[in-house]
């Protein structure tokens, strides 16, 4: 309502659009006479007293046709799209989300379909059905839901590719879920527009076809059918199509400006959104996050237990059974003349119960391709050539996606670089942690979900877990926001648990907090943890061990102290020396007291 009080053609939309929604409504109330009543001694009236629009050849009062043909209008125009909504929108979805030669078929024959003529689709599906409302809506559907599914396939292209998309996937959640109750919010607002302009358009379809004689029955008012007769009648009474023709043309410009309202409000309230979250931001809820920070416990940066593995990077031996296990992975890109690109080669790691490993590496290195194939979700066309990868034992290489899935979020949990971006910006955080809560427990009450969530965000040290469910993403700060996707990826109790550079986007302080937090989960929970990461520092301070990688190939791995004292692979030692605060002459970090000074 303030975008429309602003702008004159979006006042005009909304009264316009308003009157004919209360005219269709109040119809049998306001219209003076009923559509079908006939007054046999005034055909062809002209406007008179008792009609103010004239009559028709039989007498029937044209201005009470008119008020029932603004109900006929939105009724047509509502359910048709309904209707192509219902048939596009899932269609576009998939074909967006699947990708591949899914999308390929389908984006062709949407191609052909929507190269059609609308009003020849509008013809056949008349000729086949015969006339009606529910066939006039279902042929005036047929002729919008291609553009629905183009638009949502071209959107979904986008969103699949975001953040929130690949946590909800390692979370536990499956595809239908994911679709419908993740992706399609965040498309609401292109969709409320293209249906208001639609609206518009489908009462335009409707009078073209009922002006031919194809549309409604002469029983059922509508304007089309108005305009038609007057058409017969313009010799001797011109003035018949001037009410009709404008108030299709009126409110047809009507839904097309409401259109551009919605749209520019929906982009309004996301710049509004912005400059508030600044402003939040600068005023100091950094600040007030950081006190509920601050109250959680210190934890032990891990136990120090010697040399685990020689330099080349073959996979430990040590006591336990390993929680994962990658053995000689490889990990190639096919190209497009049968070819492959090598991206891992001959990887080796193991992590076991209640123990941090640290990947480290230039950016290229591998590390995020070695976790996504440890997560079985290796983007197309790039895939695992060879090796082996266990979780608990189990053999990860030969189960299929449908059972990969299955073990996102309880076997495997991650938590990735940007927080924001991860979390959908359309659903607050206790809807998202109870939609992954009651994916993993199709039994549990809704309000037994938002109970388990509220303890998540407990655990995880936010403050006022109750009152923060109902908070949307943007209103979190950049720590606070990061301990809710750690929450996420708890949900399901995981053995193993990803962080893929999940503290590169915080500041130093929040850093350090979120990484306290990860060190108390560990050792609450015994999870094994992979840290992928380019601080060295955060590497010190938190990692049992690391693994250094080099153009895909481990290059080095051992017990933390050990590489970082004594590192043994050339390339470990430059990445060493080349990181701030270490002396430039000395290949290692000096003792482990010097080194968490440093990295404070």
């Amino acid at each position: 309502m303030r975008t429309a009080l602003r702008q004159p053609t979006a006042l005009f939309a909304v009264v316009v659009v308003t009157v004919v929604v209360v005219v269709a409504i109040a119809a049998p109330l306001i219209a003076p006479y009923a559509p079908e009543a006939k007054d046999f001694t005034a055909p062809l009236s002209g406007p008179t007293a008792a009609h103010p629009l004239g009559t028709d050849d039989l007498g029937g009062d044209l201005l009470s046709q008119l008020i029932h043909a603004a109900r006929t209008a939105l009724l047509v125009a509502v359910g048709s799209v309904v209707v192509a909504m219902l048939i596009g929108v899932p269609l576009g979805l998939v074909l967006g989300y699947r990708g591949g030669w899914y999308d390929r078929i389908g984006s062709r024959g949407l191609d052909i379909a929507d190269a059609l003529p609308g009003l020849m689709i509008g013809f056949v599906v008349i000729a086949i059905l015969g006339q009606g409302m529910a066939v006039l809506i279902l042929a005036i559907g047929l002729v919008f839901c291609m553009n629905f599914a183009r638009l949502t396939r071209a959107i979904t292209l986008t969103e699949r590719n975001k953040g929130y998309v690949e946590s909800a996937r390692v979370s536990g959640l499956n595809a239908p879920r994911i679709l419908f109750s993740q992706v399609l919010p965040n498309l609401a607002g292109p969709l409320v527009v293209q249906a208001a302009v639609f609206l518009g358009s489908a009462i335009k379809v409707e009078a073209a076809l009922s002006f031919l004689g194809l549309g409604l029955g002469d029983e059922q008012p509508s304007w089309g059918g108005m305009l038609g007769f007057a058409t017969q009648h313009t010799a001797d009474h011109p003035e018949m199509a001037l009410a009709p023709g404008i108030a299709i043309c009126v409110t047809v410009l009507a839904f097309s400006l409401l259109g551009d309202t919605i749209n520019d409000t929906l982009s309004g309230s996301r710049m509004r959104r912005t400059k508030i979250l600044g402003r939040v931001l600068l005023d100091g809820d950094g600040a007030r996050s950081g006190s509920a920070d601050a109250a959680l416990p210190p934890a032990s940066a891990g136990t120090d237990d010697g040399p685990v593995g020689p330099d080349t990077g073959s996979v430990e031996d040590s006591a336990g059974e390993p929680v994962l296990a990658v053995r000689h992975a490889d990990i190639v890109a096919d190209r497009p003349d049968g070819g492959v690109v090598r991206l891992v080669h001959d990887a080796s790691l193991t992590v076991r119960r209640g123990e941090i490993l640290g990947l480290l590496g230039e950016s290229g290195s591998g590390k995020s391709m070695l976790a996504k194939a440890i997560l079985g979700l290796l983007p197309a066309g790039v895939r695992l050539a060879g090796g082996a990868i266990t979780l608990n034992g189990t053999e990860l290489t030969d189960r299929s996606p449908a059972q990969l899935a299955a073990l996102r979020g309880t076997g495997m949990g991650v938590v990735f670089q940007n927080p924001q971006a991860n979390l959908s910006p359309v659903h607050t955080v206790g809807r998202q942690l109870t939609d992954v809560v009651r994916a993993h427990d199709a039994t549990i009450s809704k309000e037994a979900a938002r109970s388990r969530a509220a303890d998540l965000l407990d655990l995880v040290g936010v403050d006022d877990p109750e009152r923060r469910l109902d908070q949307y993403p943007y209103q979190f700060s950049g720590g606070m926001a990061q301990r809710v996707a750690i929450a996420v990826a708890l949900v399901g109790e995981p053995d193993l648990l990803i962080l893929d550079e999940a503290t590169s986007a915080l500041d130093v302080t929040t850093q350090a907090q979120v990484l306290d937090l990860v060190l108390d989960l560990r050792d609450r929970l015994g999870m094994a943890v992979v840290n992928i990461t380019h601080d060295l520092g955060v590497a010190a301070e938190t990692c049992d061990r690391v693994t250094v990688l080099l153009r895909g190939e481990v290059v080095e791995t051992g017990d933390v102290h050990t590489v970082f004292d004594h590192p043994r692979h050339e390339y470990t030692a430059r990445l060493i020396a080349a990181h701030p605060g270490v002396d430039d002459d000395a290949p290692g970090l000096g003792t482990h007291d010097q080194r968490k000074v440093e990295h404070a």
